[in-house]
């Protein structure tokens, strides 16, 4: 069992291990026991009943969190011509086609998200190797293969998020800061929580959310009793 700080032990003493707590307690107990002296992110796992195996159970989605993420997001698009101002009009960091991809291949990863135009994809493919592992890599299914380059840019500024459940049946994401406080991240994790449940694949059988946690990201996880869930959708 690795060794915790004083300061993690301390904070931990604020928590009732054997309680589950309803969303808003949650992140009460957690905001109150985070230590850190920086603005902490805000996580949520979610422990879905799924077999990702199977491509039918397979959860993947994009969410706008209503209050963002807490942070700038660095937003880069592949695009040409016309496609290129009207990035650029829509607040996009970086734009650019083939010398922005030669920039890419020399180690040059100074940005959160990247968006292509689908014209631009049959290029951007060709350093796949490069942007997937680090989760850079535009796709049609999270909104980010498009032409529509001022909206993609403008739901990525205002904190759209994509997840995928990973090979354990958990999804996890960042759904604020602490400086938030309680009202907006309970904000931020309903809409997330409601993304989650719509996506429910019809072949998932018995009990869909099985478990949640929310932490901060030096603090212990806090319990959600998952009975709250349906309730606090609506």
């Amino acid at each position: 069992m690795p060794k915790r700080g004083k300061k993690y032990l301390e904070s931990i003493k604020k928590v009732d291990t054997g309680e589950r707590y309803n969303f808003d307690e949650a992140l009460k107990v957690s905001l109150d026991s985070s230590y850190a002296k920086f603005d902490e992110s805000v996580d949520i796992a979610v422990r879905l009943g799924v077999d990702p195996r199977h491509a039918d159970q397979m959860v993947r989605g994009t969410v706008v969190l209503p209050n963002g993420i807490g942070r700038d997001v660095k937003v880069l698009v592949f695009a040409k011509g016309e496609k290129e101002k009207e990035a650029l009009d829509a607040g996009a960091d970086f734009v650019g086609n083939d010398e922005i991809m030669e920039k890419i291949k020399g180690g040059w990863f100074d940005f959160d998200k990247a968006v292509a135009t689908p014209d631009m994809m049959s290029s951007v493919g060709k350093i796949g190797r490069l942007l997937g592992p680090k989760g850079l890599m535009p796709n049609t299914k999270t909104g980010t293969v498009t032409f529509d380059v001022a909206k993609a840019v403008d739901e990525l500024k205002a904190g759209k998020i994509d997840f995928r459940v990973e090979k354990t049946g958990i999804v996890h994401t960042t759904v604020g800061k602490v400086s938030f406080g309680v009202e907006k991240l309970t904000q931020n994790v309903g809409a997330f929580i409601g993304t989650i449940m719509r996506l429910k694949p019809a072949s998932s059988k018995g009990i869909y959310v099985k478990g949640i946690v929310i932490s901060t990201t030096m603090g212990p996880g806090i319990t959600v009793d998952t009975a709250y869930v349906k309730d606090f959708v609506k």
